[in-house]
């Protein structure tokens, strides 16, 4: 239970009431009310004075003191209605009683009864609100004039039933409210998951690919040309340096609740970072062209990451299916948008990039989240090609 600390410096409890509205204070507190507490005190036994003032004047020609006097003290308990809200009820009602049988009054249900039923009927279960019901129904009842019978008991019959449709209402908005909560946080998380679900596949299919050519070329040249399996072998371990580097990256957003989030050890990938790739693609078996046209221009970081593992991802499955063949990349800036272009020439198992799987589904959702479109297919001579377009909002990524 969380903590506050009063200006004395002692420890105090704040628990929430059934009914919502505000904090309800523990044993040992500086005060045993809230101040919106205070404030439905003093607005109840205004209304009821008010009330009770008019009616007297007019029935009677004054106003008794008495009664002024047991309507203030009736609305004092409405101070602990959230911690006794079926005390609160009895003692408003006892007080109403003693109106009844000492003040000449006529019919009456005062707003102080219709504070603590309410506040019994959000907080408390239906056998114990019908119960309560009853009573106040009742009370005001004794002591009144027997005639005109069937208006007093109409009458408070329906403050009764009204308290008890408000207090239904909001306990199931509360209800609801929380429900809906609930969906958006499950829906936020599944979200995440998702998206951690893209990086995971982007960050494993691309590296692990290219480890594992470049580890085939290390073993292939080892006798024959070391120098050649020198440099595979570093690039292969740049590659698994960076794989280890992007998911513990990941690791720490999935871990960002149970501890202190600290900064990612390297910036998200972006534009700049497609020379990089495409140089690992071509050490890796696959001749790849990087071609840009258009003026550059900066790009959001969103817009970069999503640039970037579409190539990725383009390039790791043209690495996979195309066989022997050449790549290319082609970065186009336009006036209000920005298209990616990534085919190859190989032929054969170049088309297994158009199934369902969780490559070209990542691509679609990273495209679908900026208002882009995306196509991919086989070309008609052979090879395989991915088109990505992005448009850009006025104002984004202004020439340099």
């Amino acid at each position: 239970m969380p903590k506050t600390r009063t200006a004395r410096g002692r420890s105090v409890g704040r628990r929430r009431g059934r009914d919502g509205d505000a904090p309800s204070w523990s044993a040992g507190d500086a005060l045993p009310w809230t101040r919106n507490d205070g404030l439905v005190t003093v607005g109840a036994a205004a209304v009821d004075l008010l009330s009770f003032s008019l009616g007297s004047q007019i029935d009677h020609g004054y106003v008794p003191p008495a009664g002024c006097v047991l309507l203030l003290v009736a609305a004092l308990p409405l101070l602990a209605r959230r911690r006794a809200p079926l005390t609160t009820l009895a003692a408003v009602l006892l007080f109403d009683l003693i109106l009844n049988l000492s003040v000449p009054v006529g019919q009456h249900f005062t707003a102080t009864a219709v504070v603590a039923l309410y506040t019994v009927a959000r907080s408390r279960g239906a056998a114990v609100v019908a119960g309560a019901a009853l009573v106040s129904a009742v009370m005001p009842l004794v002591g009144q004039s027997p005639w005109p019978v069937t208006v007093n008991v109409v009458g408070s019959v329906v403050n009764v039933v009204f308290v008890l449709v408000i207090a239904a209402a909001m306990n199931r908005w509360d209800r609801e409210n929380e429900t809906n909560r609930r969906l958006l946080a499950d829906r936020a998380v599944a979200d995440e998951r998702r998206r951690i679900a893209r990086e995971l596949h982007d960050i494993v299919a691309h590296h692990i690919t290219t480890m594992q050519l470049m580890a085939g070329g290390a073993r292939a040249n080892l006798a024959s040309d070391p120098e050649v399996a020198r440099k595979a072998l570093v690039t292969l371990e740049g590659s698994g340096r960076m794989a280890l580097r992007e998911m513990r990256q990941l690791l720490d957003v999935l871990r960002a609740g149970d501890e202190a989030e600290e900064p990612p050890i390297a910036p998200q990938p972006g534009i700049g970072d497609l020379a990089r790739i495409v140089g690992e693609t071509s050490r890796a078996g696959l001749p790849v062209e990087l071609e840009v046209r258009g003026e550059e221009r900066p790009l959001p970081p969103s817009v970069g990451l999503t640039v970037f593992r579409i190539v990725q991802e383009a390039l790791t499955n043209a690495r996979k299916y195309a066989g022997q063949a050449r790549a290319r990349v082609r970065l186009t800036y336009g006036t209000d948008g920005l298209a990616v272009e990534v085919s190859d020439d190989g032929g054969g198992a170049a088309d297994a990039n158009s199934g369902s799987g969780y490559g070209l589904l990542g691509m679609r959702e990273r495209v679908a989240l900026h208002g882009g479109t995306l196509e991919a297919g086989p070309l008609e001579g052979g090879g395989f090609r991915v088109v990505a377009r992005l448009p850009l909002a006025a104002g984004a990524g202004a020439p340099r």
